[in-house]
């Protein structure tokens, strides 16, 4: 699977492509801020992504998701503060709050992998927090 990463922390990125790389897949590229993540989103055409919502230039992994979501590509936030996701998720498939651990990361990776490729089967690692799971408990009874 193409991996994106969309971090501005160089050290959290450079960790995160390392546990990409030993899982088996590829990363099409670090980007560390929304226009950097636009131009590798057209040029590098990744089969997923990792995204900050705080980035270089500002709050904008926001609206870097909602990019990839019509361009079709499936995402996961990575953040600090996953209450500052929208309620819609932006499209995103869930969360990763920072910080985590690496092992949490592979298991959500290979939580995520196998839901790209069709298989639905497995259950979340606790370190996803799936879109529809918090919107669940945002919605009123």
């Amino acid at each position: 699977m193409k991996v994106m990463i969309v971090e501005d922390e160089m050290l959290l990125a450079m960790e995160l492509e390392s546990e990409v790389e030993m899982a088996g897949h590829i990363v099409t590229g670090l980007a560390m801020s929304s226009t950097q993540a636009r131009q590798q989103i057209g040029s590098s055409k990744p089969d997923f992504a990792f995204v900050d919502i705080h980035l270089m230039d500002g709050p904008t992994g926001i609206d870097v998701g909602r990019e990839l979501a019509a361009s079709g590509i499936p995402y996961v936030f990575v953040s600090g503060n996953i209450k500052k996701i929208p309620d819609d998720f932006a499209g995103a498939l869930g969360a990763i709050e920072k910080p985590y651990t690496m092992r949490g990361m592979k298991n959500a990776l290979a939580y995520v992998s196998a839901i790209i490729q069709g298989d639905e089967s497995g259950s979340p690692p606790a370190s996803l927090v799936l879109a529809d799971d918090a919107n669940a408990g945002r919605r009123p009874a």
